[in-house]
């Protein structure tokens, strides 16, 4: 293999995460599953949806489920004067727009500092992350969507 080899393979080897916070703690969402990054407003309730879940709004003429990432964690609730932020995703062709704390910025992280989930990880985290990255200090966890999404109720499975 030549080095021109080695270069071109340089991103294969990293991926890129948006950041964000929930209740004080550093999670990573791979930036190839973030659609948008918007503040959600006019949040409408929806009747009998599970507790995580926030309820629908309207985002440039898409209807999208908003999930308290708070209350899917069994977080305190926020501040009722907080500012919030989401992040759009999809799954399973549906949209949804994940309810932070705030969004931070994008890391380039390389694959080798990936690690699994540690043993002593709080059970919350861990059933909704794909591992972790240490950071100079502080612990990125992964939010893995699929897990994320398994791990509740889906908003509309009663219908």
């Amino acid at each position: 293999m030549s080095s021109n080899d080695n270069l071109a393979t340089g991103a294969e080897d990293s991926i890129q995460y948006v950041t964000v916070v929930i209740g004080g703690q550093l999670f990573g969402l791979p930036i190839s599953q973030v659609h948008d990054v918007f503040v959600p407003d006019s949040v409408t309730r929806v009747p009998l949806a599970a507790p995580e879940v926030a309820g629908v709004l309207n985002l440039r003429g898409r209807i999208v489920t908003a999930i308290d990432m708070r209350k899917r964690l069994h977080l305190p609730d926020r501040d009722e004067n907080a500012q919030v932020m989401a992040v759009g995703i999809e799954h399973k062709g549906e949209s949804y727009g994940l309810v932070i704390d705030t969004v931070g910025e994008v890391l380039r992280l390389s694959m080798d500092s990936h690690e699994p989930n540690p043993s002593n990880l709080d059970k919350r985290w861990a059933e909704i992350s794909g591992g972790v990255h240490r950071l100079d200090g502080k612990l990125m966890i992964i939010l893995d969507i699929k897990r994320l999404f398994g791990a509740m109720v889906e908003p509309m499975a009663a219908a």
